[in-house]
């Protein structure tokens, strides 16, 4: 199937390409020009393991192309697939006016039956507000489908590939068919590929989300308590872990959820929630927590440097939202590094991949590490804000040796608290 992609962010990327990997004709509308040659290139703007393999073959074998026109983006592809997903405040208000606009700019382009796929996470009533801007702007035949994804950030190519299950608001068996020939490669192993009305589908992005946060939300909460009575949620959560009903995914104690989406998409829940007149005590209460448990975090910093920070050397292992990502939007690393950076401290930082995106932001008012000792050399305390693997095992005597003072805040819960102490350390952790 000739398919055309709107968007080329992280989505639309990551779809395109998958979708060219099982032999579909991909095209992708890309306006800005320097990215375009990039893509064309076969480069990535972002690092995703992986993708940027399957994106280079299908180059290479002409089953995926970038375009700016868009009249030859559409020309000819019967599906297509709008990768926007719109920027969402801090109070949870979903800006859908750059996903409306792109809407009627490819409407007007329009010479024949198209099938439009909305795969951005948007609340319910956008798919019906995408027919009134579709309906406005040509008169050509159409159908609009929701078809929300569930790529998780350093695992997406896996996920689109291999997918839980594949969830399509649409309840035209016509237009169901034509969904089923875009997925079939996809679920060949008898996952499911569930239809719904189109509201359904809107709000199954948000409702994963919010059931996520909450578990993660749950744990932080159990460890304030094994802090407060003296328990260790380590050995708890095993124990949670052990009950079929709960199962052991998204149980970790931590610094909480951060990035780009899933906290967009929390509270984006509870703004239309509240907006129907839905009592969304609980959803309020998931961020609640979730907010105090990052605030504890830098609470517990500063109360050991008793709030001098001034020429403190901090170093940090780790500023992205999770490992396997460059991406440091939202992360707690990021809202710690601005906050210290303000009060005078000296920042070192190593990340193995987000180098690049620490320099676009920071420039030279922090020291990007090579290596992860360099981040340490020298440091009043290591702050430990992902769990990248190659943090779990580290060189503890060397450490002692090479820092300042040997004080680690463990946001991740990575070492034992006795081993710690046996290497001299102060150490602090999550719930132990």
């Amino acid at each position: 199937m000739k398919i055309a992609i709107v968007g080329t962010g992280y989505q639309g990327l990551v779809v395109g390409t998958c979708l060219a990997e099982t032999g579909h004709q991909v095209t992708c509308l890309e306006a800005d020009p320097e990215r375009l040659s990039a893509l064309q290139a076969g480069t990535l703007p972002f690092h995703e393991p992986g993708l940027e393999e399957l994106l280079v073959r299908n180059l290479e074998e002409e089953r995926l192309t970038f375009s700016s026109n868009v009249a030859q983006v559409i020309d000819d592809c019967l599906s297509i697939l709008f990768c926007v997903n719109p920027p969402v405040d801090e109070e949870g208000k979903v800006d859908t006016r750059e996903l409306l606009e792109l809407a009627a700019t490819v409407a007007s382009s329009m010479n024949g039956y198209r099938l439009f796929v909305n795969k951005g996470a948007c609340p319910p009533g956008t798919a019906a507000a995408l027919e009134s801007v579709f309906r406005a702007n040509t008169d050509q035949p159409f159908d609009v489908v929701v078809n929300p994804d569930f790529l998780k950030a350093g695992k997406a190519v896996d996920d689109f590939m291999h997918p839980d299950r594949v969830v399509v608001g649409c309840e035209d068996v016509r237009v169901q068919e034509l969904i089923r020939e875009i997925y079939s490669p996809f679920v060949r192993t008898g996952r499911p590929i569930l239809f719904m009305n189109q509201a359904s589908a809107e709000i199954s992005k948000y409702a994963t989300n919010v059931m996520l946060a909450s578990r993660i939300s749950v744990m932080n909460q159990l460890a304030d308590i094994c802090t407060a009575v003296g328990a260790d949620i380590a050995r708890v959560r095993e124990g949670l872990a052990c009950d079929e009903r709960i199962g052991n995914t998204f149980l970790f104690p931590g610094l909480g959820y951060a990035g780009s989406y899933m906290p967009g998409d929390v509270a984006a829940c509870q703004r239309f929630g509240e907006e129907q007149g839905v009592d969304v005590d609980l959803i309020r209460a998931i961020q609640g927590v979730n907010q105090r448990r990052q605030d504890g975090f830098e609470r517990t910093i500063r109360d050991h440097f008793q709030g001098a920070l001034s020429g403190k050397v901090i170093g940090f292992w780790g500023a992205t939202f999770k490992p396997r990502t460059d991406d440091i939007r939202g992360s707690v690393a990021v809202r710690l590094i601005d906050a210290f950076l303000e009060e005078g401290a000296i920042i070192q930082v190593h990340d193995p991949v987000a180098g690049p995106s620490l320099r676009r932001r920071y420039a030279d008012r922090v020291t990007i590490a090579a290596k992860p000792y360099d981040a340490t050399n020298g440091a009043h305390g290591l702050v430990i804000t992902t769990e990248w693997s190659n943090y779990h095992r580290p060189n503890f005597a060397r450490m002692t040796e090479e820092m300042a003072a040997p004080v680690i805040f463990d946001g991740r819960n990575l070492y034992q608290p006795d081993v710690l102490q046996k290497e001299g350390f102060t150490y602090f952790s999550i719930g132990r």
